[in-house]
């Protein structure tokens, strides 16, 4: 046995050790002011951390957010100049890499992808080097996919400080964040809080190192007024050094975070964390739903107008606009700041934010429309008399199978074929015009080429489809591969039948599917896990067969609760494995939340739900969860069957699975920016979210043992961007009525992206969707008939590459900011030359 004596333990206040102090300033440009206010606090606070510079000779400030040194520079070049100086230094320490600090849940893969594009070429222009941490102080919750899209961006590092150690354990203070990809970046914790007050800050220092391991040799706490900006001021700096005099605490040293990063990254005892960061502030993720629908649109444009305007540049000679997509981009990922996007500010800041997401949505139609009526004209249309022809642009890189629906200026019958003068079932639908025989709408199921347009041909005369292959009873709907029920006494299904299967998804007694929840939480849902205090239901009304012919057919479900109205279509297409509810709800409720409830008969489930640029199981035990466009069920039924259901949505983000049943949150009614503790006035006078209509579409999709065969990926993207209709005229051209541009195959790597590069010659992005390895050939003949992109991915990988216009010149793989991997066999690239920061 040994005699030596143990080591003894490290004191905590030993001057062994290194507390790192990072002056910094977390500002919200919108939250309980509007962005005017924002932008004066960003420049006082800016001008203020350059002032104590020349005051405190080792003072270093650290800075996040990209998009206010773009303010600063446009409304204070003097002051930028400064900061550019500073830079220069080292005592200017930029951290982040992203525009800002948005909400890192309900963003799609593709806007953090462009929160560092954006952001860290604006930096390695301005100032010569791109940040190497990212920093994300204040939002609430982190999803999955960060590591690698930070690895991606140059970045690997991270700094957070939510959820908290009462919301998550976590391996340490600091620890590897893998991604389901395998990527990873050390990731820190702060601890206490980000900002301080305007005095002395002892007593955060204190609070600080006691959440801290009293023997870890390196630490680091922030400090600076915040939220409203302000950043360290002359009490905070006097404090540091009388508290470091005194010698009771670690040494203390005026840091930033890479210089911390430096003295913990190559350790071998650090430990790993694989998954998401959750949960803080639940109810975030429904808050404000016309945000929420505002962003999920203008994303789904900007990326429709990026496709057509780079397949416009390619085949029919126009100017890719560049400029007006980046400065559409840009207004998107500003409102994607985390107050603004999760609905917790005034609400005077959503009629910015309205307007803006609509300016970018404006942007986008502009582009769009742009390059989808340079492509049409140039479509060979040979004149035939008394036809109109009709135009389908298919937004996506796989064939599409969907309905159409268009305005036509006669409201009377007509016939369709397409380009082959083959006949297309059609049948007229409701029109948005009330006037007479003036305007009709005309419903057809489309089948549309990869990234591609069909040309079809309105004829006079009446559709002879004969019996419609969906039919339809006052409750009942049925095609080839479904057959629903619906209960008047409910208002919802009472049976769903796959009939290739056999299956029943629905059980005997269904619970309920409308319900209105007590919600008395505020406006971020602070302590809330799961909204499950049902308080009443949607009663129905009227269960009706609104429409019925040889595409499609429609049951219509009105209901009321208090005086809330709420009218769902169900829609059943010939063909289509999947149904559509259209959902118009008038609400009225205060303090309440509506839960879309959709139970199954499945047992031993598995819940999947969709993250940005991937997806995660996670547990179904009804906890509250972030989710973009699609969550999953699958399991067992009784008699031992595997099925599942996917719901997917076209802008909701709040969802839970207890067992086999899916609930989505679609409504939620707190007081605007209400932060408890404050207690509501039982008089007083409050403005409540989601007051009034709201309109919203969401998809039921039965399918087998493995949700991957139905495709939810693609299917929750073909609702989201769905084809485009448009009435043309005859001309002849050089492009087909049956074309197509890009194909990746429909496998398990998804194109999300095709644009012109931010360097010329063009970019195309995918993502394994299916969680594995596999091969992909990505076919885009808009560049030639043997131009594509043959690639290899790793499970849950991201991958971007480059391809010339020049058909010799090869196609090269790139990171995020579309800079040449120099990193071998293709691997994420590592951060990008560190600057030479003050003391290191």
């Amino acid at each position: 046995m040994s005699t030596a004596n143990p080591t003894p333990p490290v004191s905590p206040a030993s001057r062994e050790r290194t507390l790192h102090l990072v002056g910094n300033a977390h500002i919200d440009p919108v939250w309980l002011w509007r962005w005017p206010e924002g932008l004066q606090e960003i420049r006082a606070t800016f001008r203020s951390a350059v002032d104590r510079m020349e005051e405190y000779p080792d003072f270093v400030f650290t800075c996040d957010s990209v998009m206010y040194l773009e303010w600063i520079e446009r409304h204070d070049p003097e002051l930028f100049e400064e900061i550019r100086k500073r830079v220069a230094e080292g005592r200017w320490q930029i951290v982040g890499g992203w525009w800002i600090e948005p909400d890192c849940n309900i963003p799609s893969g593709e806007s953090f992808v462009r929160q560092a594009l954006y952001g860290q070429r604006y930096l390695i222009e301005k100032f010569g080097t791109a940040a190497t941490v990212g920093c994300n102080l204040d939002p609430f919750g982190h999803n999955a996919t960060i590591p690698q899209l930070l690895r991606g961006a140059g970045m690997d590092g991270y700094v957070f400080l939510r959820p908290g150690p009462h919301e998550q354990v976590l391996p340490g203070q600091f620890f590897h964040w893998e991604a389901p990809d395998g990527s990873r970046v050390i990731a820190y914790r702060l601890p206490n809080e980000y900002c301080t007050p305007g005095k002395d800050i002892g007593n955060h220092i204190d609070k600080s190192l006691a959440m801290m391991p009293p023997d870890e040799p390196e630490l680091m706490v922030f400090y600076g007024v915040g939220n409203h900006g302000g950043g360290p001021t002359k009490a905070n700096l006097d404090s540091i050094a009388r508290l470091d005099a005194l010698g009771g605490l670690p040494r203390m040293e005026q840091s930033h975070p890479e210089k911390f990063l430096a003295r913990v990254r190559d350790r071998d005892d650090i430990p790993v964390h694989t998954g998401e960061l959750q949960h803080h502030g639940p109810g975030c993720y429904s808050a404000h739903s016309g945000v929420k629908a505002w962003n999920r649109r203008a994303e789904n444009d900007l990326q429709r107008a990026e496709k057509w305007a780079a397949v416009a540049a390619a085949v029919a000679d126009e100017t890719y606009p560049a400029d007006q997509l980046t400065e559409a981009w840009k207004l998107v990922l500003f409102n994607q700041f985390h107050d603004i996007l999760a609905g917790t500010s005034i609400r005077s800041a959503y009629e910015d934010a309205r307007d803006d997401y609509g300016r970018a949505r404006s942007i986008a139609a502009e582009v769009f429309n742009r390059a989808v009526q340079a492509i049409a004209r140039r479509v060979d249309i040979p004149l035939r008399e008394e036809t109109v022809p009709l135009v389908v642009f298919n937004p996506h890189p796989w064939a599409l199978e969907s309905d159409v629906e268009f305005e036509y200026a006669q409201a009377t019958a007509v016939r369709l074929t397409d380009e082959t003068g083959a006949p297309v079932p059609v049948q007229l639908t409701r029109s948005e015009s009330t006037m007479q025989g003036s305007r009709g709408r005309l419903a057809f199921r489309a089948e549309v080429p990869p990234l591609g347009l069909r040309v079809y041909h309105l004829l006079p005369g009446a559709d002879r489809s004969g019996e419609s292959p969906v039919r339809a009873t006052g409750t009942t709907l049925e095609n080839e591969h479904l057959r629903l029920t619906v209960d008047p006494a409910t208002g919802w299904l009472s049976s769903l039948r796959d009939k290739a299967t056999g299956a029943e998804l629905i059980p005997e007694r269904p619970g309920a599917h409308a319900v209105v929840v007590d919600d008395a939480g505020d406006t971020w849902g602070h302590r809330v896990r799961a909204y499950d205090r049902a308080i009443g239901t949607f009663t129905p009304r009227r269960v009706r067969l609104v429409e019925s012919g040889p595409v499609r057919a429609v049951l219509r479900v009105e209901s009321a609760y208090g005086t809330s109205t709420m009218a769902e279509e169900i829609v059943l297409s010939a063909g289509a494995r999947q149904i559509e509810v259209r959902t118009v709800v008038d609400w009225h409720e205060r303090l309440k939340l509506l839960k879309l409830r959709f139970p199954t008969a499945l047992t031993d489930v598995t819940a999947t739900h969709e993250i940005p640029y991937g997806h995660l199981e996670r547990t179904p035990d009804g906890t509250e969860e972030p989710t973009q466009a699609w969550v999953d069920v699958t399991g067992a039924l009784p008699g031992g069957t595997r099925a599942g259901l996917a719901v997917l949505n076209d802008s909701k983000h709040g969802h839970d699975v207890l067992g086999g049943e899916i609930g989505m949150t679609a409504l939620r009614s707190p007081v605007y920016a209400w932060h408890e503790p404050k207690i509501l006035d039982e008089d007083g006078v409050y403005d409540y979210l989601d007051q009034g209509r709201q309109e919203f579409r969401y998809v039921l999709l039965p399918h087998g043992a493995d949700w991957r065969a139905a495709d939810p990926v693609r299917r929750a993207a073909e609702l989201n961007q769905p084809p485009f209709a448009l009435l043309e005229t005859f001309h002849s051209g050089p492009i087909a009525q049956r074309a197509s541009w890009a194909d990746d195959g429909a496998g398990g790597v998804v194109v999300s992206v095709v644009k012109g590069g931010e360097d010329g010659d063009f970019v195309v992005r995918g993502y394994e969707s299916q969680g594995r390895p596999t091969t992909v050939r990505v076919a885009l003949p808009m560049l030639g008939e043997q131009r594509c992109v043959e690639a290899e991915f790793g499970a849950h990988e991201i991958k971007t590459f480059r391809v010339p216009r020049d058909p010799a010149s090869p196609v090269a793989e790139t990171d995020l900011l579309e800079r040449p991997l120099t990193a071998p066999d293709g691997a994420i690239p590592g951060p990008a030359a560190r600057p030479g920061p003050a003391g290191t």
